[in-house]
């Protein structure tokens, strides 16, 4: 698919679906004659992860790091069950888990605010 189709699929800019490609994230899979990027499932699967990834605040460096930790797990190389890669995947879980809870509670703090908000106007 062309980036077009990818940004419209994904949510994201054609601006941020380039940036990621500038700095490595994710390259497109090939080129049209004219240079246009194309890209394939396996990309777009890419691109949700990267994705998903960015609300919880990941950096760039860190999603760079976790998706080399999956590239290695998925491609089934040599250091595939490591246990480096594992603990590199363990440490990325145990983080994700730890930014979800901090985002869990600022969804209660918000709902608490709310509450206060909509108590004014009775």
């Amino acid at each position: 698919m062309h980036i077009g189709e990818l940004a419209e699929k994904t949510g994201l800019s054609l601006r941020t679906i380039r940036h990621y490609d500038e700095v490595g994230l994710l390259k497109a899979s090939a080129r049209t004659e004219g240079g246009f990027r194309l890209y394939s499932p396996d990309d777009f699967a890419r691109l949700m992860l990267i994705r998903r990834m960015k609300p919880l605040g990941f950096t760039l460096d860190e999603m760079t790091a976790l998706l080399a930790v999956i590239d290695t797990r998925q491609n089934g190389g040599l250091d595939a069950d490591a246990p480096e890669t594992r603990q590199q995947l363990d440490a990325f879980i145990a983080e994700t888990v730890a930014r979800r809870q901090k985002l869990h509670d600022q969804l209660g703090m918000a709902d608490e605010f709310l509450e206060l908000l909509r108590a004014q106007m009775s």
